[in-house]
């Protein structure tokens, strides 16, 4: 056997451990077969067998981010509580696997036409809805259609808009036909706005009774305060090793930490980076610092005075000292942005790309271009959308000054921050959740026509290139396209990029995980009900 092979073999070896399906004269056997010696196989074996999956308990969850205007329709998800939600209650055709590849949820395999131009995803039989129903490509079409009308408002309407239509196959398939190719297509079906909700007669789906085929049936939901779920026994899939789940919204930080250290929970999202140091000294606690491409950006209304002069967004860009945010907000927990929405942890990342600096002089020559000497301007922030999203702003607005530029850091309400703020108001900070290709995140927010487009930036050049780079099978000629485009939104865009922030949460040490961790999304892609469990 090749070496590759032999390293294939003895992952698989280890999940099958892990997962109580094998013994351990077998894993011994098949292990030694693989070129193993005895004692490492043994010592394998101790860790695999030892790491299986439990099931049972109640698994308590200390979420950030959640609002009393968040909706159970899934075009208007906005929050990472309801990310979070639906990850937990709801289905998907593909999902993001804990190493970052590619997996099936309702669909089993996918395949496209060679020219990309149409795909076609085949269904499991086994998937059931929480009230019953079997999941078929009939809820499937009108999912999909929830986001693709000409009246909808839906955050994905963009993502979908290549597909001219969507076919029943009659053999538990659907076909998406294009009218130019996406080579991306299957990556974009893990977007938290496409889960498959159930049909209804004439087309529409049924996302107001909150049914759903995912791991955990929502017993009792209310929106800004929690979720009760119990395990769905009709599940397609595997993992949901709890027999209940629970979400609290406990939108304070310091709130969530003392919660873990207490154990009135037994896991939270989004951990203040300035306690990581501290929370790994107790035992009763693990923290996961998992790096993503999880990105903060500061998106100016670039139709909107003073940001409608670039002279203005490249001065507020240069007077941004982005290490030293790094080092004192993110307590180094982060990749350093370069304004333009692309992370190292994406495929086809521009290598090479100088890093801007900090230079408050530049920003004053750049000032000077604009007339807009003396520039004062106010950015919206608020505290549950990102760990020391306000002292990041604080020290930014310190930073700035060097440039002649005051920055008034506006501290905005947690609740409604999406509703009220995001896309309202012409600066303020983002928390972007990673994507896993950089087409999904240009399409969604920086295509001039997308519904997310943040800073209202239209830029005829990267529009054009876009669409060129879906339809280019060539991965060297593609990456120069986004080599291009990353260029565009670095020099003229309206996105302030400081960083790429990791996802840092936590847990009791008594709840445990494979040691991989998807980087999707906090919380193991917002699967942790799904993949995690109870010791013992």
């Amino acid at each position: 056997m090749t070496k590759k092979h032999d390293h294939v073999m003895i992952d698989r070896l280890a999940k099958a451990a892990r997962e109580g399906k094998v013994s351990r004269r077998s894993f011994m056997n098949y292990s030694m077969a693989a070129g193993m010696t005895a004692s490492t196989a043994t010592g394998l074996w101790g860790t695999s067998a030892n790491a299986a999956p439990k099931r049972g308990g109640t698994f308590r969850i200390a979420q950030h981010d959640g609002n009393t205007s968040d909706t159970h329709d899934p075009g208007t998800y906005l929050s990472f509580a309801m990310i979070a939600l639906v990850h937990t209650h709801r289905s998907f055709l593909t999902k993001i696997n804990t190493d970052q590849t590619l997996g099936g949820d309702l669909a089993t395999e996918w395949t496209a036409t060679p020219d990309a131009m149409e795909w076609t995803f085949m269904l499991t039989d086994k998937a059931t809805f929480h009230s019953g129903g079997k999941v078929t490509a009939k809820d499937v079409l009108a999912s999909m259609n929830h986001h693709r009308g000409e009246d909808s408002a839906s955050a994905a309407k963009a993502l979908l808009s290549s597909v001219v239509e969507i076919v029943d196959n009659g053999d538990n398939s659907v076909t998406f036909k294009l009218d130019s190719p996406n080579a991306d297509l299957p990556w974009i079906m893990p977007d938290y706005h496409l889960p498959i909700c159930p049909a209804n007669e004439g087309g529409t789906i049924d996302w107001q009774s909150a049914d759903g085929s995912g791991p955990y049936k929502l017993v009792e939901h209310e929106f800004g305060v929690g979720s009760r779920l119990v395990r769905h026994d009709g599940w397609h899939g595997e993992g949901a090793y709890f027999d209940e789940v629970q979400f609290l919204i406990i939108n304070d930080p310091n709130a969530r930490q003392t919660a873990l250290l207490t154990g009135d929970v037994d896991a939270v999202s989004l951990l203040e980076n300035k306690t990581i140091s501290l929370l790994s000294r107790d035992p009763n606690v693990e923290v996961d610092n998992v790096p993503s491409a999880s990105c903060i950006t500061m998106p100016m209304f670039t139709d909107v005075a003073p940001f409608d002069n670039n002279d203005v967004r490249m001065a507020l860009k240069l007077s941004m000292n982005r290490e030293e945010l790094i080092e004192k907000i993110s307590f180094g927990a982060a990749t350093i942005g370069n304004d333009f929405h692309h992370s190292p942890a994406m495929p086809y990342y521009p290598e090479g790309i100088p890093q801007r600096e900090y230079d408050p002089d530049q920003a004053k020559w750049h000032l000077k271009q604009a007339g807009a000497e003396g520039l004062s301007v106010n950015i919206s922030t608020a505290e549950s959308i990102a760990t020391g999203a306000v002292d990041m702003c604080i020290l930014y607005a310190e930073q700035a000054k060097a440039a002649g530029i005051n920055i008034n850091v506006v501290r905005e309400p947690n609740d409604g921050y999406w509703s009220d703020v995001w896309l309202t108001k012409p600066w303020c900070v983002v928390n972007w959740g990673a994507r896993p290709t950089p087409d999904v995140m240009y399409t969604l927010t920086y295509k001039d026509d997308a519904a997310w487009n943040e800073t209202h930036w239209k830029n005829p050049r990267f529009n054009e290139v876009l669409l060129m780079a879906k339809a280019e099978l060539d991965d060297a000629k593609r990456a120069d396209m986004y080599r291009e485009m990353a260029m565009l939104l670095r020099d003229d865009g309206g996105a302030l990029i400081p960083f790429f922030p990791n996802f840092v949460y936590g847990r009791r040490a008594n709840v445990k995980h494979t040691g991989q961790l998807a980087a999707s999304w906090q919380m193991d892609g917002a699967r942790a009900a799904e993949r995690w469990w109870f010791e013992g």
